[in-house]
């Protein structure tokens, strides 16, 4: 166990680490018998969708093989972890979230063996890698489900929720997204988590109503438990970091507040802790509050969820030139979970998922990069979705594939070359995944590389500049020193033990100004296409701000 060691600025204490390097994090101790992987300290996630990566044997879909051809870009991009989407065998009806088989790896990215070589390869370049893993539900062509449709009882009747009579009516019951009838000989009906592809697996009812319902302790419940145990100690057996978790506030069904949910995750944490200390656990939560109190190690602020986290890029984004948005109700909120994780985990910013447009949507790339200062200076480990990097844009009007809707414009192939389908795959147009984006001023990593003004050379000069400076670091400290109602620019303390950073961001296309008691200090980092550092200037307690740029200073003392 880390003990905390106080550091006599009032600020909260940290942790050193004596076989970390200097390492440490923030806030209060760890309680005993939890553990909090130490390469989390460090870490910059890049999320990585397979079926749209790179194809390695000209199918047309993405695969192993493609993502280990890819690997050394990753890391020299500056990221040195990897969160990748469902693998698992699936009929992919949701792109891979209906999982038939949690043991086997869906063929068409290759076999287990390769997945394996595949872990092999990323801590090769040290460098760390998470699965998705879905835990409330399976695929209708799960085996255990086709079990459970049985009219007899077996050892799967209950893995699944089902009613006592296919007639009943089961009101609306918290958790669970609707019901299938008549499509087994069994008598009852299945409770689905979201599409209707998608039966919920049994962890039990926080209010038991109804004879069927089964408790959020009983044994059923517990075996499901055991089952998702299982599931992750055979991946991380054969290499595997850890898991980001699909839906993880949805297992038990009528839990108000949560409270039987966060005691099954408590006991996967003590579970991981006991055996497996040094694998993590991600949720999307979208309520980090909740979910570090679960015993997850991270959290990600989501496009649904109380963070205001679309306040930022999508939604009259504060992120943007026209200085319309407001970045004080993200700011209050954000600070009120980061205190409330008291040093047990991190909040997770991501650039954009696979569910949500894309950031190049409602961002231009100068803004863009203004995102990814912020982005990349915030406490907790940043997420880059595959092709944020670059400037992809998201696609609109593509025809649904795989359950992906309007989330389908987000899931495009990665643009790597000025080549046949941007160097994704060998395959045929008509074969490939998704179409590739079709405009030839497209970005790619080739284009994006040549120029050294473009947004991929600042997000690598970020990653650069975080992992250079403690302060930066996931367990920085972080106070937030002007976030205004409505106002420009925004300003943050970063804090370690060695140096104190100042971030300045003003991406409204005029200049800012702001009350500053003490000077920023020397510049480390500046960007912005229409203004020069000079431009930035502190006079009795006053800053000024050029439009559309941001810095990061070193404070002297």
């Amino acid at each position: 166990m880390r003990r905390p060691v106080q550091w006599k600025s009032g600020i909260p204490d940290f942790f050193i680490d004596p076989q970390g390097a200097g390492r440490y994090t923030f806030g209060k101790y760890i309680q005993e018998g939890e553990h909090m992987a130490e390469w989390l300290d460090n870490a910059i996630f890049y999320e990585i969708y397979p079926q749209s990566f790179q194809d390695s044997n000209g199918d047309g879909i993405g695969d192993f093989r493609g993502i280990m051809r890819r690997l050394d870009y990753i890391r020299d991009l500056g990221c040195n972890a990897i969160w990748m989407n469902p693998c698992f065998e699936s009929p992919f009806y949701d792109a891979g979230y209906d999982v038939t088989d949690f043991y086997q790896a869906a063929p068409r990215y290759g076999t287990n063996e390769e997945l394996r070589e595949l872990f092999e390869e990323v801590h090769r370049r040290g460098m760390h890698i998470l699965l998705d893993l879905v835990a409330g539900h399976t695929s209708l062509e799960s085996p255990w489900f086709k079990a459970s449709c049985r009219p007899e009882q077996n050892a799967y009747t209950k893995r699944f929720i089902w009613t006592d009579s296919v007639m009943e009516d089961t009101g609306d019951i918290s958790g669970v997204c609707g019901w299938l009838r008549g499509m087994a000989d069994r008598d009852g009906a299945v409770a689905v988590n979201c599409f209707s592809t998608q039966p919920a697996l049994n962890y039990g009812f926080g209010n038991v109503t109804k004879p069927w319902q089964s408790a959020a302790d009983s044994p059923e419940a517990e075996e499901g438990r055991r089952l998702l145990e299982d599931i992750m100690s055979f991946w991380l057996e054969l290499g595997c970091d850890g898991f980001r978790v699909d839906m993880a506030a949805s297992l038990v069904k009528a839990d108000p507040g949560h409270c039987c949910t966060k005691r099954l995750w408590q006991k996967v944490r003590r579970f991981l802790d006991t055996h497996y200390p040094e694998a993590v656990l991600v949720s999307e939560w979208g309520d980090p509050k909740e979910a570090i109190e679960a015993g997850f190690h991270m959290d990600f602020l989501l496009h649904n969820g109380p963070t205001h986290y679309m306040s930022l890029f999508r939604e009259q984004p504060y992120f943007s030139r026209k200085g319309t948005g407001d970045i004080s109700a993200f700011a209050r909120t954000y600070e009120e979970h980061y205190r409330s994780a008291e040093g047990k985990g991190l909040l997770c910013i991501p650039s954009g998922n696979h569910d949500m447009k894309r950031l190049r949507d409602t961002l231009d790339e100068e803004e863009m990069k203004l995102a990814f200062v912020f982005l990349l200076t915030m406490p907790g480990c940043p997420f880059v979705y595959y092709g944020d990097e670059i400037g992809m844009r998201y696609l609109d009007g593509l025809t649904s594939r795989e359950g992906g809707y309007e989330r389908t414009g987000s899931r495009t192939p990665m643009q790597w070359e000025n080549t046949v389908n941007a160097g994704f795959s060998a395959a045929p147009k008509e074969r490939l995944y998704l179409p590739v984006d079709p405009d030839p001023a497209r970005p790619t990593v080739e284009s994006e590389k040549s120029d050294p003004g473009s947004l991929f050379h600042v997000v690598k000069e970020l990653t650069k500049l975080r992992q250079s400076h403690p302060a930066l670091l996931s367990g920085g400290d972080i106070r937030f020193l002007y976030a205004e109602q409505n106002a420009y620019p925004f300003l943050y303390e970063r804090r370690s033990a060695e140096e104190s950073l100042l971030v300045i961001l003003n991406p409204a296309d005029r200049a800012g100004a702001c009350p500053l008691a003490e000077e920023p200090g020397e510049i480390l980092y500046f960007c912005g296409s229409r203004a020069r550092r000079e431009e930035l200037t502190w006079k009795d307690g006053q800053l000024r701000v050029p439009p559309c740029s941001a810095a990061v200073c070193r404070k002297k003392g």
